[in-house]
């Protein structure tokens, strides 16, 4: 029997480290090769790290929440036959684990899951372990009152005050506050930790400013009833966002700067010559941003069917990383919920995000007459130390006028 240590792997573009959001095993467990272990967080996506041999897991290394290098050891699994692939079991590389604003080396976390897996495992919240270490108390001691013998706040705050060490002044803030009962505490991590950073960075690193302008769909929205049948006999979920993705690279081609970045380092504006464009997708976590590549080469009906695979799979967390990788301009709708309009912030390095919302019939002057019309407001967000006002302002009349008529653009093979 050898130990095989599973590090965090490199999982590209520059990633430097993840977040363990949530162990799939726990020690003690058998696992098979390609079994998932873990599922990571990097500022590019969700992942599941799968397990590199068939073993037994003897140690964790990271607690939920622990934020770890790349080439980090993150789990041990003893492993059968002693084959050459196995490492001797190493000690984890130091990392930090923040909790509820609390940080424990990574070392003293993988000690209490290591202790924990010995025997019973410790059934307790990050918040839980958190607090049990500000207050001094060990877990192992504590009798869970919760489901599962899982151990509660209340019964490390009971276990604290049968000890006879008087507690810290720190300590005592941390009881009363968890014991607040008009509030309560949850922990930023995952998805919802990256979208805080990825939000204050860009708005932190560039000069933001919001365009909106109103447009008319009514065109648009008669295109639509008029393929509707076609769309349904091919099972293609047709919506405004495909014609507005098929609408996009046409438009882009003509205001190269709006689908660039900022290399800020370099101090160069990076134009790009593909038209990857995202899609801020809600999902239960929060958002996140799928790709649709080379929405240019994509006819309307093929990009509709890929705007409803993305969300789909970013809704059931399958996405692939590729598959949020790459992009360089990004579209956010507000859905039905849509309200007159937003400003969105821009997708740190992007230069330009496009806000879509309600399309609600309203009334309008055409050729001197009140009529009914479908009229929805477009915003877009745009790094003013790339893109100009007015730069901004025309690309987004081209756009205007492209939805406004779509019959004059659009052809048969985009209907296939």
């Amino acid at each position: 029997m050898s130990t095989y240590d599973v590090k965090l792997p490199d999982i590209g573009e520059g990633v430097a480290e993840g977040e363990i959001v949530r162990w799939l095993v726990k020690v003690g467990d058998s696992v098979k090769e390609d079994q998932p272990l873990v599922e990571v967080m990097t500022d590019k996506a969700s992942v599941e790290i799968p397990s590199p041999r068939t073993g037994t897991i003897t140690a964790l290394y990271a607690e939920e929440g622990a934020t770890v290098p790349v080439g980090t050891t993150i789990i041990s699994i003893a492993v059968a036959g002693g084959t050459g692939a196995a490492t001797p079991a190493a000690p984890a590389t130091p990392a930090v684990a923040t909790h509820g604003g609390a940080a424990t080396p990574a070392g003293a976390v993988a000690a209490q899951v290591a202790a924990a897996g010995a025997g019973a495992r410790i059934e307790a919240t990050p918040m839980v372990r958190a607090l049990a270490k500000t207050l001094g108390v060990t877990l192992e001691s504590v009798s869970g009152s919760g489901p599962g013998g899982r151990i509660t706040a209340d019964d490390v705050k009971a276990a604290a005050a049968g000890s006879s060490a008087p507690a810290s002044p720190a300590a005592a803030s941390a009881a009363a506050n968890s014991g607040n009962s008009d509030e309560t505490r949850q922990p930023l991590r995952g998805l919802r930790r990256r979208i805080a950073e990825h939000m204050r960075r860009s708005l932190s690193t560039a000069a933001q400013f919001t365009f909106v302008a109103e447009c008319d769909f009514t065109a648009l929205v008669e295109h639509r009833a008029q393929v509707a049948t076609r769309a349904q006999a091919a099972s293609i979920k047709l919506t405004y966002l495909a014609y507005l993705f098929r609408a996009l690279p046409l438009v882009l081609r003509e205001f190269p700067l709006l689908n660039s970045s900022l290399d800020d380092a370099a101090h160069e504006i990076v134009l790009k010559k593909r038209f990857h464009i995202g899609l801020a997708t809600n999902t239960d976590e929060g958002l996140t941003v799928p790709i649709v590549h080379d929405a240019d080469r994509l006819g309307l009906f093929a990009i509709a069917r890929e705007i409803d695979r993305l969300a789909i799979a970013a809704r059931d967390h399958t996405l692939k990383l590729e598959e949020l990788q790459g992009g360089t301009f990004t579209v956010t709708s507000t859905g039905a919920k849509g309200g007159v309009l937003a400003t969105p912030i821009l997708h740190h390095p992007q230069v330009a995000i496009l806000g879509v919302h309600s399309i609600t019939k309203k009334p309008a002057v055409v050729h001197g007459q009140i009529v009914a019309r479908d009229i929805g407001n477009l915003s877009l967000s745009l790094d003013h130390r790339v893109v100009d006002g007015a730069v901004g302002a025309d690309f987004m009349y081209a756009l205007i006028e492209r939805l406004q008529t779509p019959s004059a653009w659009l052809n048969e093979g985009d209907l296939s």
